[in-house]
C-alpha cells in the first residue's frame, strides 16, 4: 500500500499548549493534544504519529509532508540534532522509519500542509483529540 500524510505540530507559547495534526488525504485525519511542550517537540509528535499510523495500516511506501524544515531536514540528515530532547524523539522517528520498505520526507510551505495545521490547532483549541476516518481501506 501506497500512502502519503502531511503533518504538522505547533505550540501556543513554545513552551506551551502542544498538539498535532496528521492528514492522510482519503484515508485519516488525526487531530491529538500534546499538553505543554515546544513547537519542536510537536512537530517531531506528529511525525511519529504518522510513521506509526503507516506501520500499523502496514504502508510499504510512504511520503510525508512537513512544513517544519528542521524536521525535514534533520530526518534526511542534512541538519544534526544538538537538542539532547529532540534526539530521543528522532532517534524513535528513526526507528519507526526502518519498519517502512520505502519511506521519503518533503518539506513544503505552510500554504501546503493547510488540513494538517487546521488539525493541530483543533487540537489545541479543544485540549482533546480526534481521530475522523474518510473511508475503509
Amino acid at each position: 500500500m501506497k500512502l502519503e500524510a502531511y503533518i504538522d505540530g505547533g505550540s501556543r507559547g513554545n513552551p506551551g499548549e502542544a498538539g498535532l495534526g496528521v492528514h492522510v488525504p482519503g484515508v485519516v485525519g488525526l487531530a491529538e493534544y500534546l499538553g505543554v511542550g515546544t513547537n519542536n517537540y510537536a512537530e517531531y509528535s506528529a511525525l511519529i504519529a504518522a510513521l506509526r499510523l503507516a506501520v500499523f495500516l502496514r504502508c510499504e511506501d510512504f511520503t510525508v509532508y512537513a512544513d517544519s524544515e528542521l524536521v525535514v531536514k534533520q530526518i534526511r540528515g542534512e541538519y544534526q540534532v544538538k537538542n539532547e530532547n529532540i534526539r530521543l524523539l528522532f532517534d524513535a522517528a528513526k526507528r519507526w522509519i526502518k519498519l517502512i520498505p520505502i519511506f521519503a520526507i518533503h518539506h513544503v510551505r505552510r500554504e501546503q500542509n493547510k488540513e494538517a495545521d487546521k488539525l493541530a490547532n483543533l487540537a489545541m483549541d479543544g485540549r482533546r483529540n480526534s481521530v475522523k476516518w474518510e473511508n475503509k481501506l
